[in-house]
This record gives C-alpha cells, sequence and structure tokens, in this order.
C-alpha cells in the first residue's frame, strides 16, 4: 500500500491530516480560525458555532481543503506536473477570495523580507525554468523539495497564496516518492520562514525530512504499519 493509499483509505487520518494541515496553512498566513473551528467547517460539524469570523477566513478554510484533494486527484490520476497544474491549484486557494487567474500582473512585495520578486513579466519564463527543471532534477528528494520551495517563494508568482501553494507542492512531491508528508506547524512559524530568508535548503531540507519522519509515527497510530 503506498502513502496516498493509506491516507484516502483511514478516513480519521485523511480528516485528521487535512484539518492540520488547513489550519496550520492558513495560521501561518494570519487565518486567524481555530482548529475545532477549522475540523467544522471542514467536514459539516454543525454542533459547533463559529461567530466573528471574516467570510474570507472560512473561504480559506474550505479552498485549501479542495486544493489539497486536488494534489490527491492529480497523483492518483498520474497527471502531468506542469505550470497548469500549479495555476490550478492557486485558483483554487483563491477561490471567492481573489478569484486569480494565472501568474500575477503585478509587482508584489512579502512582508518582513528585503527580498523583491522579480516583475510580473519575467514571472512566465521563471516559471516555464522552474517546472523544466524540478521535473527534471534527481537529487535527493528532500534536498530537492526544499531548494525549489525557496525558489519558487522568491519567484511568488502569484498575486496571493504564494505561501499556501508552495507547502501544497512540498507534499505533492512527497506524496509522489511515496513518504509521509509533512505540515509545518504556526508555532514554527518563524523558524520556517528564518530558512526562507536565509536561502537555508540544506537546513530546510533536515527540517522536512524530520517532519515526515514523525507525520510517519503519526500515520501508524491510525492504522497498521506503513
Amino acid at each position: 500500500m503506498t502513502i496516498l493509499e493509506f491516507i484516502l483509505s483511514h478516513q480519521n487520518y485523511l480528516e485528521d491530516f487535512i484539518t492540520r494541515s488547513t489550519y496550520h496553512s492558513n495560521a501561518i498566513e494570519g487565518n486567524t480560525l481555530t482548529f475545532a473551528e477549522t475540523y467544522a467547517i471542514l467536514y459539516n460539524d454543525n454542533s459547533f458555532k463559529i461567530q466573528g469570523k471574516e467570510p474570507r477566513e472560512i473561504y480559506e478554510a474550505i479552498n485549501h481543503k479542495n486544493a489539497l484533494e486536488l494534489v490527491f486527484e492529480n497523483l492518483k490520476n498520474q497527471d502531468t506536473f506542469d505550470d497548469r497544474f500549479i495555476k490550478r491549484l492557486n485558483e483554487t486557494i483563491n477561490k471567492n477570495i481573489k478569484e486569480t487567474e494565472g501568474f500575477r500582473t503585478v509587482q508584489v512585495f512579502i512582508q518582513g523580507s528585503e527580498h523583491i520578486p522579480p516583475e510580473p513579466e519575467k514571472v512566465p519564463n521563471l516559471m516555464n525554468y522552474f517546472v523544466y527543471n524540478y521535473n527534471h532534477d534527481e537529487q535527493e528528494i528532500f534536498e530537492k523539495i526544499a531548494r525549489y520551495h525557496i525558489e519558487f517563494e522568491k519567484i511568488h508568482p502569484f498575486e496571493d497564496g504564494n505561501g499556501r501553494t508552495g507547502r501544497l507542492l512540498l507534499n505533492y512531491e512527497l506524496l509522489k516518492d511515496n513518504l509521509p508528508p509533512v505540515v509545518i506547524a504556526k508555532e514554527d512559524r518563524v523558524k520556517y520562514f528564518e530558512f526562507l530568508r536565509n536561502n537555508d535548503s540544506v537546513g530546510l531540507a533536515e527540517w522536512l525530512k524530520d517532519l515526515s519522519d514523525r507525520e510517519k509515527e503519526r500515520m501508524e497510530k491510525f492504522g497498521n504499519k506503513i
């Protein structure tokens, strides 16, 4: 049984992973939903009342779940990894919020970072190179995803949702290589951004491997050894 098959065939773990992934990835970007509120939104827990939250935050939760399911669908169908898939992910992330379509056409800036992303007219070519190199890179898996995650965030190809899209791509590649996914916790936000800010792909790779190993231990609590 592959890791993806395990995830999709163990409903309790599937809900656990999707909720944690959604909650933490959105919280890293400033979403204020609690873990319990996130679960209630994603799995229709009508016994839990949600008050005082912006519609955007609710859409962010729903959209992230849908985008993660898109990752699963792409992997199951063995569809091509290309810029169209990356765009679909981002469009799903931003549905009913910004309604983005394709790569950004405006200059963007990253709060708290000295790095200024490239001009919008350069993004299509940069992403063509990104996808080509990504698909032809045979280096060790954790080194690969760390390097390309940093590169993706520096290109910042979309007007919004770059962090969430990039973290989904991390798990796309891990699951494609039959490795447990990772959940970057909001409590590790500063540590995570330091890796990005310092272009520390070596440190990020080691950390992601540790997170994947820990996720494997968690998965084993939900079922047989994998």
